[in-house]
């Protein structure tokens, strides 16, 4: 199944809009409520667009589910985030759990879309997954905002490229996927 042009346009754009914000630090300096308000703010964009706009309800609706697991191997950012504290830009009592939490739910999605397995074993595997997945990132996002807010100094990293691609795109992204996944598989039992 092709993705319609209106939907890569827009995930193009996003993305060129994240790399800008994070290449000119548009989020340095911001209160402490800006990242966690921007991640919940874009992902529900991202939900009742999908909500709304039939063509995207479609194309969703035609996807693999692998497909949806496969954009969480981005989550493999973990590795990145474990050499953080050795650096001094991240804490580990947050990078640890965090980027081990992350590469779990990556390296997880992989072997579910790659193993054989009947189909009905398969959705099994993809509902647990989702479930952990989705509370894996919601522990992550909830600790990171609370060091936020304890000490906004400790999370600058995530106001600059690389990072600050996963607070302006790849969080409300892979929350949306969640939501989405979970939402296919009720409505096919």
């Amino acid at each position: 199944m092709t993705t319609p042009i209106t939907i890569r346009v827009t995930l193009w754009l996003w993305l060129i809009a994240a790399v800008l914000v994070g290449n000119f630090q548009l989020l340095a300096g911001k209160h402490a409520f800006v990242l966690p308000a921007l991640m919940l703010t874009l992902t529900l964009a991202v939900l009742v667009v999908a909500h709304r706009s039939e063509a995207l309800c479609a194309w969703l609706a035609g996807l693999d589910l692998r497909i949806f697991l496969l954009l969480h191997v981005t989550r493999l950012v973990g590795f990145y985030m474990l050499e953080l504290p050795e650096r001094g830009l991240l804490p580990s009592h947050f990078a640890v759990p965090a980027g081990w939490s992350e590469i779990l739910v990556a390296v997880s999605a992989v072997l579910i879309c790659v193993l054989p397995m009947r189909e009905s074993m398969r959705r099994k595997a993809i509902s647990l997954w989702n479930v952990v997945g989705f509370f894996g990132l919601l522990f992550v996002v909830i600790t990171a905002a609370q060091l936020a807010f304890t000490d906004s100094t400790q999370l600058r990293v995530f106001t600059y490229l690389p990072l600050s691609l996963l607070p302006t795109f790849l969080v409300p992204l892979l929350f949306s996927t969640h939501v989405l996944l979970y939402r296919r598989l009720q409505h096919a039992e």
